[in-house]
């Protein structure tokens, strides 16, 4: 940005050198120097401090990692890459059949036991046995009961479902792979449709002017040539460089370690970017601008730096 201010300012010396035909001497080469040098300084100051920029601003979304609840077999995966879904679409489904078998062999245990139970009733009524013989039976009809019904809910997580409307995208899940519940492996990562939403990544003493509903301006990388408004949503309350865990080693300075920059969540107001929302991938890159209320004369500069910036994407691949 400070560059195409000087570019700019130099062309327009140039241009007056020239129509003005001033010559070139110690003494307006100097003064052309020295006035760009106050001129630009105090416009990038006025700039920088009501109208801040950054040249990181990332989309981000929300992911899933789909794990089974129960292992098995894949035998269907009826879901596409990248084709939206519902809340409660089938993934995928595991063979029911294990699951099944075990609640049919827990079922004709829990049969014999209740026949045995009803008897055992019986005897007691007759004394012929005790009363803790009985409470053994109870205790057995019980627990079968309650394995049934954990076999049951095992049965109906062979069928896992999406958890809200969203895609699966990198779908490498075949059937006739073993899908585990293991965190370290999900069969599949399942992206939301909600919660996408930018964040500026800005210097600290960029924040001094700006609050929440304040109007912004983004340039995305992916479409060359065009700015969206956008509005300050709010700040992040923390730097992640500035955290503390419980530790054995005791924190110490480190010279190396960078300030860091505070995350301005922003929401694109812009209608224009709805027609192009749902086509363009998630996770864009781009640059974006805060517009504070003070010297609002001064960030029409800032939006012409901006514009000048997006159509920079066309020619630079900076990323």
């Amino acid at each position: 940005m400070d560059l195409l201010l000087i570019l700019t300012y130099s062309a327009i010396c140039i241009v007056v050198f020239k129509v003005f035909k001033i010559k070139l001497t110690k003494w307006t080469v100097p003064t052309a120097v020295l006035g760009g040098i106050i001129l630009i300084g105090t416009l990038i100051m006025l700039m920088n401090y009501n109208h801040p920029y950054t040249e990181v601003a990332r989309e981000y979304y929300i992911t899933t990692p789909i794990i089974p609840t129960v292992k098995g077999r894949v035998i269907e995966v009826p879901v596409q890459p990248d084709q939206p879904v519902k809340r409660g679409d089938v993934l995928f489904r595991l063979d029911p059949e294990p699951f099944q078998l075990e609640i049919d062999a827990l079922s004709a245990r829990l049969d014999a036991a209740e026949k045995d139970l009803l008897r055992t009733e019986s005897l007691i009524k007759k004394g012929s046995i005790s009363q803790r013989t009985a409470d053994q039976s109870r205790a057995l009809v019980d627990e079968l009961r309650a394995k049934i019904s954990d076999a049951k809910y095992n049965l109906g997580q062979t069928e896992v479902r999406a958890p809200a409307d969203g895609h699966v995208t990198q779908l490498t899940l075949r059937p006739g792979m073993m899908a585990m519940p293991i965190n370290l492996n999900p069969a599949m990562t399942f992206i939301h449709d909600d919660d996408r939403f930018f964040v500026g990544w800005f210097r600290q003493n960029s924040l001094l002017r700006i609050q929440p509903e304040d109007e912004a301006e983004i340039a995305l990388d992916a479409m060359p040539g065009q700015v969206f408004k956008a509005k300050v949503v709010k700040f992040v309350t923390a730097l992640g460089q500035g955290q503390l865990q419980p530790s054995a080693t005791i924190h110490s300075f480190n010279p190396r370690e960078l300030p860091g920059r505070v995350a301005v969540v922003l929401d694109i107001t812009d209608p224009a970017f709805d027609e192009y929302r749902n086509s363009l991938p998630a996770g864009l890159y781009g640059q974006a601008a805060l517009y504070s209320q003070h010297f609002s004369h001064v960030s029409v500069m800032r939006k012409i730096l901006l514009r000048m910036s997006g159509w920079m994407n066309y020619v630079f691949p900076f990323h």
